[in-house]
């Protein structure tokens, strides 16, 4: 109980206390008690006012410059981004008279049976007839899998459920092997030189974003088109994927109609000259 009653009593150490006594006798502690300490102090809090005081006038002084170069800047910004803007829609007039040129090269030939088969195998002319129609869709929910079967760990895509470009080129593809004469995805019409590529979960076709679902229209035989393409390997591959979930239709159709591509590369070889002709001859 002593112990207890002495911390209680004695709650500051003895050392502490004796330390704090002898500062207050030497005059350690609060202010300064000397003219000369206060005069020290003094002398601080002016130089600190005087260092505020020009730095507030130098900031005050400089503002001015500042909004000046930040409204030029501006000012850049937006005419660099105007001259952008016109450079980019001159580039879309220029390349829209390109591609109807080009579409007018292809038909110069005097509406010959051959320029108009060449006009729908480059996607240069609009095409309607009968076909078929066929609808890729994501799945509702991602597929389960993961035991190997699933036909899309082959080539490296794990089971999410979402169509990949992978899968619509397999598909694009088997159509033209089973006697599709013309196809598109979605309006978008493609050619011998179509790409179909991926950016994140997004397919791209010639680096147009594509919507699910993934309306593919091709130009033929319907029935036979139809018939060899669900018997084909390709066919067969997307059949598989409606068991992990992918959603996938197709049905014949009297009449399809595909728009013409919207730029067609024209590839144009250089004549023979006459002198080697008659030398061949």
């Amino acid at each position: 109980m002593s112990l207890i009653t002495n911390v209680m009593d004695h709650s500051l150490d003895d050392g502490y206390a004796e330390a704090a006594a002898r500062k207050k006798s030497q005059g350690e502690g609060g202010l300064p008690k000397t003219l000369r300490a206060k005069l020290g102090l003094a002398a601080g809090l002016v130089l600190a006012a005087l260092v505020v005081t020009l730095g507030a006038a130098q900031a005050r002084v400089a503002a001015p410059v500042v909004a000046k170069e930040r409204q030029e800047l501006i000012d850049r910004i937006d005419k660099e981004t105007a001259d952008a803007d016109r450079l980019e829609t001159s580039v879309d007039q220029l390349r829209d008279d390109v591609s109807a040129r080009q579409r007018a090269a292809l038909k110069s030939s005097g509406g010959s049976a051959e320029a108009d088969l060449v006009g729908l195998l480059s996607g240069a002319t609009a095409v309607h007839g009968p076909g078929v129609k066929l609808v890729v869709d994501d799945a509702k929910e991602a597929g389960g899998g993961g035991d190997g079967s699933n036909p899309r760990e082959a080539s490296g895509f794990s089971d999410t459920g979402r169509v990949r470009d992978r899968d619509m080129q397999r598909v694009v593809n088997g159509l033209w092997a089973s006697g599709a004469e013309a196809i598109s995805i979605n309006g978008q019409r493609l050619t011998a030189l179509s790409a179909i590529r991926a950016a994140g979960d997004a397919i791209l076709v010639d680096n147009r974003p594509l919507v699910p679902p993934y309306t593919v229209l091709a130009v033929g035989d319907g029935e036979r088109l139809s018939t060899r393409f669900q018997d084909s390997a390709d066919g067969l591959y997307l059949h598989a994927l409606e068991n992990y979930g992918i959603r996938a239709t197709i049905s014949t159709e009297d009449d399809v109609r595909l728009p013409a591509a919207p730029s067609v590369i024209v590839r144009t070889a250089q004549p023979k000259s006459e002198k080697s002709e008659k030398g061949t001859s």
